[in-house]
């Protein structure tokens, strides 16, 4: 399924409070870097997992090569991988996080597979979605020129 209602996503994003993001990028024009730093800056727990970037520092945690170095709870873990890497990490993340509520797999990354073993776990999943979109969609935060501050330009 990935049609979700409003409400469902919005319960989510409010009741999460720690994410790790699987896949993120040190580079700051990538889309896993910049909704990391975003959803940080919204008062989300960050802890950044990628094993080619493991020992750095983002968003003030120390970059994880895998979700088993992780030793705080996590709420939800969101995926920047291919879909074909969701399976494992899927695995991983119900093997090392007892109370984890949320799998979230970013926009283009689907695995019904994988959410199905999920879900019958009680994980709520989230497919093809975005994060930070869905936040600045649903909270008021969606940017649309001079039209969502009530200000137009006269140049239209």
């Amino acid at each position: 399924m990935t049609d979700y209602s409003d409400d469902h996503l919005r319960k989510i994003l409010k009741r999460t409070r720690t994410v790790a993001v699987v896949g993120v990028s040190t580079n700051p024009v990538r889309p896993s870097y910049y909704v990391a730093r975003y959803l940080s800056l919204k008062g989300y727990r960050l802890i950044p997992v990628n094993p080619g970037h493991a020992g750095k520092r983002l968003f003030g945690e120390t970059v994880r090569a895998s979700l088993s170095e992780i030793d705080v709870p996590v709420d939800m873990v969101d995926i920047f991988r291919k879909s074909e890497a969701v399976p494992a990490i899927v695995e991983e993340a119900l093997d090392v996080f007892p109370d984890l509520q949320t799998i979230w797999m970013q926009i283009g990354v689907q695995h019904a597979e994988a959410a199905a073993q999920a879900e019958a776990r009680g994980v709520d999943v989230i497919q093809n979605r975005c994060p930070k979109i869905e936040y600045q969609r649903l909270f008021g935060e969606l940017r649309m020129g001079g039209f969502a501050t009530g200000i137009i330009s006269s140049k239209l």
